[in-house]
């Protein structure tokens, strides 16, 4: 078994079919990939995938290969990583992760502890999804990451840094909005827009919040993220539920209003590899609570740690 023949595995379960991974993540032929699938489960000795006329959809064994598969490549992502950074003259560099909006929040506190630090440090940034931080944390692509605490995150430590209420969202014409605050049961009869398509983490949380106050959100339609979340709640009239920090996001077409009762929480960490020896960002580390400290005097939101 070679390592592209779980890179193109990881391909074909992701795009949902051979010719859209063919073509979009490999440049490969169709014919070619089916190819290398068929070598593949041959290999493994089990069925990992089924072909349908609309794709593919993985068996139980190839969700389990899945998982195996992707920890390998980071594994061996990370190993090429360090070996080539062991290999170049020794530079002070953090590379820092946010989820998309976070980093308004949390970015000028951390840079000003980094700077007291490590003045000559080069610090980098990114903005992206969660799932996507955990697993670049995962590869060593990322020194650290304010994120949710992911599962199926071999090799990671999340330390806790706030819990965030949630709020919903819903368009400034709504007829709710002349509330302060709107009811579970409200949400229950509005079309359900969800925000948490590439977060499992927040998902999951509805998922708890809707079963706790006994009311059912199936959702009409599902954004990619939080900002295309709130442009279909603009155009369907819909309601989402978002993390209390992306009020920060919001359009001028939208509104926000706390949830009455004891509202869902979802919970902020700074996340990290074990494996990560880095000097800064133990340092970094150690001066969390500090860094929370400074950014519950100086924002707006207010967060419960």
């Amino acid at each position: 078994m070679e390592l592209r023949h779980l890179r193109y595995f990881i391909a074909v379960a992701e795009e949902g079919g051979l010719l859209a991974a063919a073509q979009r993540r490999l440049h490969t032929s169709q014919p070619s990939l089916s190819r290398q699938i068929r070598d593949l489960e041959s290999e493994v000795g089990v069925k990992l995938l089924e072909r349908g006329a609309r794709g593919v959809a993985l068996t139980a064994a190839g969700k389990i290969f899945l998982d195996h598969a992707r920890l390998a490549l980071s594994q061996v992502e990370a190993a090429t990583d360090g070996a080539r950074r062991a290999a170049q003259p020794e530079k002070l560099v953090l590379a820092i992760g946010f989820l998309a909006g976070q980093e308004v929040v949390w970015l000028p506190h951390a840079l000003r502890i980094l700077r007291e630090e490590a003045p000559e440090a080069e610090i980098t940034l990114c903005s992206q999804s969660s799932p996507e931080l955990a697993l670049a944390l995962m590869r060593g692509k990322l020194d650290v990451a304010f994120l949710r605490a992911e599962a199926q995150t071999e090799g990671l430590s999340f330390k806790f840094l706030a819990r965030e209420p949630l709020i919903a969202v819903l368009p400034a014409d709504h007829r709710l909005t002349s509330r302060k605050k709107i009811r579970p049961q409200d949400l229950a009869s509005e079309i359900y827009v969800s925000s948490a398509r590439t977060s499992p983490v927040l998902k999951s949380v509805i998922q708890d919040y809707a079963a706790k106050v006994g009311i059912t959100l199936k959702a009409e339609y599902e954004g990619e993220n939080l900002p295309s979340a709130m442009s279909l709640v603009t155009s369907t009239g819909g309601v989402t539920l978002i993390p209390l920090y992306a009020q920060n996001m919001l359009t001028p077409n939208v509104v926000a209003r706390a949830l009455d009762g004891v509202p869902p929480t979802i919970d902020l960490a700074l996340g990290y590899n074990n494996a990560n020896s880095s000097p800064l960002l133990l340092r970094f580390l150690s001066r969390a609570d500090e860094l929370v400290a400074s950014v519950q005097n100086h924002s707006i939101i207010r967060y419960v740690v």
